[in-house]
């Protein structure tokens, strides 16, 4: 690639959830002047920016992505005031943030939608989309991605409208430019404040295709996949590179599109380095390899990642954006489990050097890194979690849809598959220290404790040089100074290797070798290192070559012969 690097390929993104991150005022929920707290911290592990999870009004039916209000603070989390306080200080020490955009939807309690449900002639009734029942039924016969129908009969006016997600969440209609003016004003006032930029939620759905016509049904499914129909719809460039003009041209933003159901063709138009639409999206592929065989299931399993497809399916993003587009690198974020316990081993014996090895593996690629918090010093999956202690609405819904309605997987199953998949795994409260409530409180918190915080947590972390933290550090400095990282070619080594990733970053005159033991038992490899090569990192103390140790992670780097 061009040497043109912008300060977002060299940034490392630090993901907060709000709710989950800090209580400082003893209400046993995170809020913004607990974030104040840790910006140090933040500052130590070197992440240059915050990506700040929905903060706004509203009812929390799915923890704030359900907006009422776009320029208003939720109580829970302080106020404006609050927040402007946070953003001086977070710009003081050198840190962004970037803000959570929610626009494919909107809560149904936000004054758009009041009006828009009031009459079918009121001047805000196409902000939403609207149809009449067939046939005495829904419109189409799309699910949502939260179990259960896409559509809501509202009997004010005997129309269903669109919810791909919860019924509170009623899909906006991109079609209508008022309603795209109001989004882009309101953007507009978020960047006047002087933010730095937008993740932006769900946005390859906000292009709806003409007619809504029906999806295909999985195998033992009821309803219609969506995301096959909406995902990358018809005008969806057209809206971005609008906004673009409208709103990111205005000043000099971050900003990453979630994109359910992106492919590589469409990823290359929301991230072309021509910067015409966005900098970056995130792909789901490699968080959708371990999903279940069964369609009608979906995500809910608790088989392990299969490397080799691992392996392809990152390589394929690293190779065919190269030059061209932008990748995200992430493992987690408040919608996927704790990566340490899906793809490594958060046993006590094997948890720390796991967790180092796919930090490794990940920061070492071509991209901008994402690190959700408690990454960084190893936080697990919560098993001490039955049924009844999770909030989470996809949770709840699976439940009614998979084990009551649909009777495919009885609960002792499902409950297994939400220890290992549950979104509720990444939003138990922070581990700060061994202290009551883990030192994020000091009341019972709105989640309730991993029950491992005793041991896990960031106390512990601190004082200790051979920590996780550290070594998430490490990778960060090195990201900030060696220009391989973000310039170097990627080229996959072994593909068909079932238990070790290796893989070589490239320029016309260094290489850096990375290798990473998938497994927990010892491996010999000989990949060819000059005897010049210095070793910038690695998870064990010392380097016995050819032989890898369970989880061994190492990074060679050495001028090209």
């Amino acid at each position: 690639m061009k040497e043109n690097i912008k300060w977002w390929q060299k940034a490392v993104v630090y993901q907060i959830y709000p709710r989950s991150f800090q209580d400082s005022n003893g209400d046993g929920i995170g809020d913004l002047q607990g974030i104040r707290q840790h910006l140090d911290y933040i500052q130590k592990l070197g992440a240059d920016v915050i990506w700040l999870n929905p903060v706004y009004v509203s009812p929390n039916l799915d923890n704030g992505y359900d907006i009422a209000d776009y320029e208003a603070i939720n109580h829970e989390f302080g106020d404006m005031q609050a927040f402007d306080n946070l953003l001086t200080e977070a710009h003081d020490r050198g840190i962004k943030i970037i803000m959570d955009l929610v626009v494919n939807h909107s809560s149904d309690q936000h004054p758009w939608f009041i009006e828009s449900r009031s009459s079918k002639d009121n001047p805000k009734r196409d902000f939403y989309i609207w149809r009449d029942a067939v046939d005495g039924h829904e419109p189409n016969n799309w699910g949502s991605f939260f179990s259960g129908p896409a559509w809501k009969l509202d009997t004010a006016t005997n129309q269903y409208y669109l919810h791909l997600f919860a019924t509170g969440q009623p899909d906006l209609n991109w079609e209508n430019k008022t309603l795209r003016d109001a989004i882009y004003k309101m953007m507009n006032w978020w960047v006047d404040k002087g933010i730095d930029g937008f993740r932006m939620d769900v946005i390859s759905l906000i292009s709806k295709p003409d007619n809504l016509p029906d999806g295909p049904i999985p195998v033992g499914g009821t309803y219609g996949d969506a995301n096959s129909i909406v995902a990358n719809g018809p005008r969806v460039h057209q809206y971005l590179t609008e906004m673009r003009q409208q709103v990111l041209n205005n000043s000099d933003l971050m900003t990453v599109g979630e994109t359910a159901g992106v492919d590589i063709e469409n990823a290359k138009r929301y991230s072309a380095l021509d910067a015409s639409e966005l900098n970056m999206i995130f792909q789901f592929e490699h968080m959708e390899l371990d999903n279940n065989p069964n369609p009608a299931l979906g995500k809910w399993n608790d088989q392990p990642v299969d490397l080799i497809k691992l392996k392809a399916n990152l390589s394929k993003w690293q190779t065919e954006l190269a030059g061209k587009a932008w990748n995200s690198l992430y493992w987690n974020n408040h919608d996927q489990p704790r990566i340490v316990s899906r793809f490594g081993d958060d046993s006590p014996e094997f948890r720390v050097v796991s967790a180092k090895m796919l930090a490794t593996l990940l920061h070492c690629m071509q991209g901008t890194p994402y690190i959700y918090q408690g990454e960084e010093i190893g936080m697990t999956n919560a098993t001490n979690y039955h049924l009844e202690d999770y909030n989470d609405i996809e949770i709840k819904n699976a439940y009614d849809y998979l084990v009551i309605k649909e009777q495919l997987i009885d609960a002792q199953t499902f409950l297994k598959y939400v220890h290992a998949k549950g979104r509720d795994n990444a939003r138990t409260p922070m581990q700060w220290s061994a202290n009551d409530y883990a030192g994020f409180s000091t009341v019972q918190p709105w989640l309730k404790l991993n029950n491992n915080y005793a041991e896990i947590n960031v106390e512990t972390a601190l004082a200790d040089p051979d920590s996780i933290f550290y070594h998430y550090q490490k990778l960060i400095q090195l990201r900030h100074e060696l220009p391989i990282f973000t310039t170097g070619e990627y080229l996959l080594l072994d593909s068909d290797d079932a238990e070790v990733y290796a893989y070589k970053r490239l320029t016309k005159d260094e290489e850096l070798l990375v290798i990473c033991n998938f497994t927990k038992e010892g491996q010999i490899r000989l990949y060819p290192i000059p005897d010049a090569a210095e070793l910038l990192l690695s998870n064990y103390l010392d380097d016995q070559h050819e032989l890898l140790r369970p989880f061994e992670a190492k990074i060679y780097r050495f001028k090209k012969i």
